[in-house]
């Protein structure tokens, strides 16, 4: 295919922190077929430690770097990204605009339209803000305001079939708008369990409980912390290690101040393999997730997970086969951490079912030939020809 009749697309995504999004990204931009589109990747800096140097500086991905594109809000930065963005695109003159997370999905769309291009706009909801972060009056602007960048967007994607049935049910969107493409994932080398326990100081023959993930409020660290006292209470010798960063590390190390022994803050960590390799089961203590990549590449590398039965996380754990469904409480968490621990056979069973189903259905080759085939099926609603790139229509 000629250079100038690639099919053009503008990928705009806040920020490339260590988490879900980030990861789709790069596999996404290292796998499609360079041929056939000429992707582009828009994002903004990152504050603090939010990881994106480990995302970031081992890839030949051209990164276009937004300023007032990140995390925080702030008016008079987002009006320059905005116009920022709108100045991209009257160049690069895209006929898809691909954007994720929330405040990317905003700008980015309303740029689309402010700039003229024609190019049709899909947005992809790795998960939803509908639950667990927002008081009641915060919670009906966001709604609102998603409703309305419904009605300019051409394709909505979601990762799961519940989280895009949650947003259909807030009146976000029609159902023909929304197509499910779930997250694809490459892992690295899953190291021994030896060599991974003698990475991280963990005693060979302890059991091992892992929370991987940021120390944020929706992931429930508390609740972690309130599970692995249940668990300590039955299995003494048991070690927990969390694997992440976030807003409440202080209270994290506050919390495990009275069990200190038994537990391992690890920060981000590069080869979160060497996590899932060191840990006899996976917990996730979320209020709320979309389809979490955590998840994932535990299955991956065969570890088996116990998990809140929230958004989409039904789609990836299957519940008594590839590791333990329960409600949002500790007592039921912990009592299947209990049960995984008290037979390593099942548990052993779990995670090998879990490698065979989520190597099979969530594989980043996959994620690409989604993605390329709903580009293809957008060149229709772009609203320009594909024409070589500068060249007016």
């Amino acid at each position: 295919m000629k250079t100038g009749s690639r099919i053009r697309v503008m990928e705009i995504i806040a920020r490339m922190n260590v988490g879900g999004p980030a990861t789709q990204v790069l596999g996404l931009s290292e796998g499609l077929n360079p041929e056939e589109f000429d992707h582009r990747l828009y994002t903004g800096y990152l504050e603090g430690d939010e990881g994106d140097h480990l995302r970031l500086r081992d890839t030949s991905i051209r990164v276009h770097r937004v300023r007032g594109l990140g995390r925080s809000i702030n008016p008079a930065d987002d009006l320059r990204a905005l116009f920022r963005l709108v100045s991209a695109m009257r160049r690069f003159r895209p006929h898809i605009v691909h954007t994720r997370t929330t405040k990317a999905g905003a700008i980015g769309r309303t740029a689309a339209r402010l700039s003229g291009v024609g190019a049709a706009r899909v947005h992809v909801f790795h998960g939803h803000l509908l639950h667990g972060y927002f008081s009641p009056v915060k919670l009906g602007l966001y709604v609102r305001a998603e409703r309305a960048l419904a009605s300019v967007t051409d394709q909505l994607v979601t990762g799961g079939a519940q989280v895009r049935d949650e947003l259909l049910a807030a009146g976000i969107g029609r159902p023909e708008q929304y197509v499910v493409i779930p997250p694809g994932v490459r892992l690295g080398p899953v190291p021994s369990r030896e060599k991974a326990r003698a990475e991280l100081g963990l005693p060979l023959d302890a059991p091992v409980v892992a929370y991987i993930g940021r120390l944020t409020r929706v992931k429930r660290p508390d609740r972690f912390l309130d599970a692995a006292g249940a668990v300590l209470a039955r299995v003494p010798g048991c070690r927990f290690v969390m694997c992440g960063d976030g807003d409440l590390r202080e209270e994290v190390k506050h919390g495990i101040a009275p069990a200190r022994d038994s537990f391992r803050l690890l920060g981000w960590r590069k080869d979160v393999e060497t996590v899932y390799a060191a840990a006899d089961v996976v917990l996730l203590t979320s209020d709320n997730e979309g389809t979490p990549l955590t998840l994932v590449e535990a299955g991956m590398a065969g570890t088996p997970v116990v998990a809140t039965r929230v958004g989409s996380v039904a789609e990836v754990v299957r519940d008594g086969h590839t590791g333990l469904l329960a409600a949002p409480d500790a007592g039921a968490l912990a009592a299947h951490v209990v049960r995984l621990l008290s037979d390593p056979g099942a548990a052993a069973r779990m995670g090998a079912t879990a490698r065979d189903w989520t190597t099979g259905a969530f594989g980043v080759e996959r994620l690409v030939a989604d993605t390329e085939a709903l580009y293809r099926s957008l060149r229709g609603a772009s609203r320009h020809r594909l024409t070589p790139e500068g060249t007016n229509t």
